[in-house]
């Protein structure tokens, strides 16, 4: 179930609760990479931690409601010879991740960019630029 976005409730404090607050959830062996959500004045920055994962490993898109959908998958397919036999050993490892963010309503969606860098997904989200209101008593000048 999808959170409903009320207007007076904040981006942050509300909708990330509902998202990351695990503990009703029962754990198990696979686990979800730490993701942090920083605010600056122009923009929002979410972190994702994913160490030994290259950009070639996630997939970043908008939904059709607007929303911020991260993947990321891993496959890691290594052979190895035994050193007594003559058959092959194969080991696989797989990892795979999917988290759907709403955006606040200041997102800028047309301008969100991601990059990898020491495994660490960063997704800049810029803020909508609000335009200034021009004054309400504007003094008209006398000729």
């Amino acid at each position: 179930m999808v959170p409903a976005r009320r207007n007076n409730q904040t981006w942050i404090p509300d909708i990330f609760s509902d998202f990351f607050d695990t503990a009703w959830m029962d754990r198990t062996n696979c686990t979800a990479p730490a993701i942090n959500v920083l605010e600056h004045e122009k923009s929002y920055e979410l972190e994702l931690a994913a160490p030994g994962m290259t950009k070639e490993d996630f997939h970043v898109t908008l939904d059709k409601d607007g929303d911020l959908v991260i993947n990321m998958e891993k496959k890691v397919d290594e052979k190895s010879e035994k050193k007594h036999g003559h058959y092959l050993r194969r080991e696989f490892s797989y990892s795979k991740f999917q988290q759907t963010m709403l955006l606040p309503e200041d997102a800028d969606r047309e301008k969100i960019s991601a990059k990898v860098e020491n495994g660490v997904l960063s997704v800049d989200i810029p803020k909508i630029e609000k335009v200034k209101a021009e004054e309400v008593n504007k003094t008209i000048q006398i000729k």
